[in-house]
């Protein structure tokens, strides 16, 4: 899978500019990712997919980023949503995920909202933040029914999409609205994410789910900052700024600046493949991850996420004026950067809960 990330960054790095330019990723990177199972290795085996461990997929998303952060950002929001084939019923995971080919996008957040009926709910609602719906085929989205939150798969084609997604960054995500109009969602395409997962399940699918989530969002901005410091590399040895002489890798501020943002940019990624692992250790056995576990997860993704859109803000501003200009990669990954940074599950606030658990305080340790 490794080696798939790296051919499918190497083509999503040629492709950037087109992403960009269509809001969407090219139907050639989508096959690439897709033929891969980049786009599902939460699917587990029994259904046909990868099954992947989460240090596993979340490298894939981050490679595939620092080809491209839209196309990293799409492989880690399609493998989350992947990782809900084990919290539906047996018919509808078999339904939505058996399909190799198949991509689902996901937003739970509660946005609809869903009336009983029979074997089944109506549903109707907008969701926001869709990203990857141009090339999937199922929305995941969370809704409220009789005062409970519920997840429902429903197809793309029940939906309207609307063109929403025009932004400073991450532009080529897609992540446009989708509204649902009195739509019927079977009871077998009607899940929980709140109530922990299935009694039966693996240790990917016991491994925190918002924990990953919150992660996803963090291997997509780590790739990105990883390929800001490529792309100032690429032109520290010949670009010279107005008036001097040497050259941006001979200039002492670049040295430094350079050597401190790689430090940090390290430190924070072995602080997340850490926790991941700490997690991921104690998902092999029978009982929950503990809370203090699930809390270094978080801690983790905010701070991967905020010390990337420094270390990516530092390349852009060490490139000088031409960076400005649309043609330049590095303009891109700044805007891309801070476009992450307002994500609610790694932006300054989503201290806030983890904080209130160190100091002791009353806190929802169920949506760690």
């Amino acid at each position: 899978m490794r080696a798939a990330a790296l051919d499918s960054a190497a083509l999503a790095r040629s492709l950037a500019a087109a992403t960009e330019q269509a809001r969407a990723l090219p139907a050639e990177l989508v096959e690439r990712l897709t033929k891969a199972q980049l786009l599902r290795s939460g699917v587990p085996a029994h259904l046909g997919g990868p099954e992947a461990p989460p240090a596993v997929s979340l490298e894939t998303a981050e490679v595939v980023a620092r080809g491209d952060a839209s196309a990293g950002w799409c492989v880690s929001i399609a493998v989350t949503s992947s990782l809900l084939s084990a919290y539906l019923p047996p018919k509808g995971a078999e339904e939505v995920f058996a399909d190799p080919d198949v991509v689902a996008a996901g937003v739970w957040a509660p946005r609809g909202k869903g009336v009983a009926a029979g074997g089944g709910v109506v549903l109707s609602g907008q969701w926001a933040f869709c990203s990857g719906i141009p090339h999937a085929s199922w929305l995941c989205a969370g809704f409220l029914v009789d005062g409970e939150l519920k997840v429902a798969a429903i197809p793309k084609t029940d939906l309207r999409v609307l063109d929403t997604w025009h932004t400073n960054g991450l532009c080529g995500t897609g992540s446009h609205d989708c509204v649902a109009e009195d739509v019927f969602v079977p009871d077998h395409r009607v899940f929980s994410v709140v109530s922990g997962p299935p009694a039966d399940a693996t240790a990917l699918h016991r491994f925190p789910l918002f924990g990953y989530f919150a992660l996803s969002i963090a291997a997509a901005a780590l790739g990105n900052a990883r390929g800001a410091i490529d792309d100032l590399l690429a032109i520290a040895g010949t670009r010279k700024s107005l008036g001097s002489s040497r050259t941006l890798a001979e200039r002492s501020h670049t040295q430094s600046t350079v050597a401190s943002c790689e430090a940090a940019l390290r430190a924070a990624r072995l602080l997340m493949y850490q926790s991941i692992a700490d997690a991921w250790q104690a998902a092999q056995g029978g009982e929950p991850v503990s809370e203090s576990l699930r809390v270094g997860l978080r801690l983790a993704a905010t701070h991967v996420v905020r010390t990337s859109a420094e270390v990516t803000t530092a390349m852009y501003e060490l490139g000088g004026g031409t960076t400005i200009y649309r043609s330049s990669p590095l303009e891109r990954r700044f805007r891309d950067a801070h476009t992450a940074t307002a994500h609610f599950q790694v932006n300054q606030a989503s201290y806030e809960l983890p904080g209130k658990i160190l100091l002791g305080q009353q806190a929802r340790a169920d949506q760690l």
